[in-house]
């Protein structure tokens, strides 16, 4: 950062705005090491995740400069390039050779836009995904492990396929014991629960399309993308009562107060997993990846966001200068120690980050099988469809797999022809 003085400019500050969460403190303590290198103030701006879409697109549908950067969801990256928010970022991309620096799946998640296009639009900052925490001593002991195998005629152990899994959380399902067999996401509202089901579904091989061409029928209500379906609605019948608007805060609690022996959740709620001093559970909390299906084939949600400069600002050439700076791999590496989720391929496979905590080697083969939901900009109502077809279905046992994904290509098929996607 040779360019970059201490003779910075006040108003050559940049704002970078992203959701409140433990991630964002560890940003701006990360931040603030290219502050101390230049004298140029970089300042992390949050909001509660409930504001965080709506005050986001607030401010770039009235083209304001309030921020000169925004670490956007992934669902992002369409609406963001077709309606002119981002900056064109693939001339980047090229110049820093991040396709060969970053993990594949983390750039055609967080970056590429449309799909398969070449064409980039945001940096994979907070790498993330949806993953599994167990209760290590349930899974070890011996009068558990015995009983199991006596039903099941083979060992208890971190579950290799989606079909273990199932067996797993039905064995330790005792409603009069309290104890249950999983946790899963069962919110309604944006991506929680359609998370949750897609990683099922993609593990059976089921598939949401083709993205690039916006075929869906054939796809979507394939008999794998039912077997999907299904396999979520049977797991549900093995979570604690009342589990019908759960996410994040509830999956982490059945770990910490006893009701569940698996739980889903993405990895940047894992910490509080890792801590005694928010889990008493955490000598006995193991985690894993989302295990494959008949097929084969593991294949785990997409969470996390990347980081686009907004086109609104006036300080794009400095807040390039900053992209520069964080895409460093000594930047990287001090990045992933303060607990931010790196998607740099050598941070990720040194084996320092392996080890560094229980649930690294997890989140590194987890990262490695992403995949992700619709990022093209009607993708708020593609979410909102889904979520009305699938969630009667789960929670509440109305109808079937296929009339719910057959429902769901109806419903598309009518928005993408709004849209004109097949012109």
């Amino acid at each position: 950062m040779g360019a970059f003085t201490a003779q910075a400019r006040a108003e050559d500050e940049l704002t970078i705005f992203w959701a409140e969460w433990d991630p964002a403190n560890y940003l701006q303590e990360l931040v603030n090491d290219f502050t101390t290198e230049t004298g140029i103030k970089v300042t992390v701006e949050t909001t509660p995740w409930s504001d965080f879409q709506t005050k986001t697109f607030t401010e770039l549908n009235a083209k304001g400069d309030a921020y000169d950067m925004v670490v956007g969801d992934s669902q992002w990256l369409g609406v963001g390039s077709e309606q002119g928010h981002w900056v064109d970022l693939t001339d980047f991309f090229n110049k820093h050779d991040l396709k060969n620096k970053l993990l594949p799946a983390t750039i055609s998640g967080y970056a590429e836009y449309p799909a398969k296009s070449g064409k980039f639009w945001a940096i994979p900052l907070e790498g993330d995904v949806n993953g599994w925490a167990y209760r290590k001593d349930w899974f070890e002991d011996p009068k558990e492990k015995e009983a199991f195998k006596a039903k099941y005629k083979y060992d208890l152990g971190v579950p290799k396929t989606q079909k273990e899994l199932r067996d797993i959380a039905e064995f330790f399902n005792r409603p009069d014991q309290k104890r249950y067999g999983v946790a899963l996401y069962t919110d309604n509202s944006y991506d929680a629960m359609a998370m949750g089901v897609e990683q099922t579904l993609f593990s059976n091989g089921g598939s949401l399309g083709d993205y690039p061409t916006y075929k869906i029928d054939g796809i979507v209500n394939s008999k794998e993308s039912v077997a999907g379906l299904q396999a979520y609605h049977d797991l549900f019948k093995f979570t604690p009562p009342g589990w019908n608007k759960a996410f994040f805060a509830e999956d982490n609690q059945a770990i910490t107060e006893n009701l569940a022996a698996m739980s889903m959740n993405f990895f940047a709620f894992f910490p509080a997993l890792a801590n005694p001093k928010t889990n008493p559970n955490a000598a006995n909390t193991g985690f894993f990846a989302n295990p494959p299906g008949e097929g084969g084939k593991a294949y785990a949600a997409l969470g996390g966001q990347g980081v686009s400069i907004v086109s609104y600002s006036k300080k794009q050439e400095l807040s390039m200068k900053f992209l520069e700076w964080f895409v460093k791999d000594e930047t990287q590496a001090k990045w992933a120690k303060l607990g931010g989720y790196t998607c740099s391929k050598a941070v990720l496979e040194s084996p320092e980050f392996l080890k560094a905590t229980p649930y690294n080697q997890a989140f590194y083969d987890s990262m490695s099988i992403v995949r992700d939901f619709w990022a093209t900009p009607e993708y708020a109502e593609l979410l909102d469809q889904m979520n009305k077809r699938f969630y009667p279905y789960v929670i509440s046992d109305k109808g079937t797999a296929q009339e719910a994904l057959d429902g769901v290509v109806k419903d598309w098929t009518a928005t993408f022809n709004k849209y004109k996607r097949y012109n």
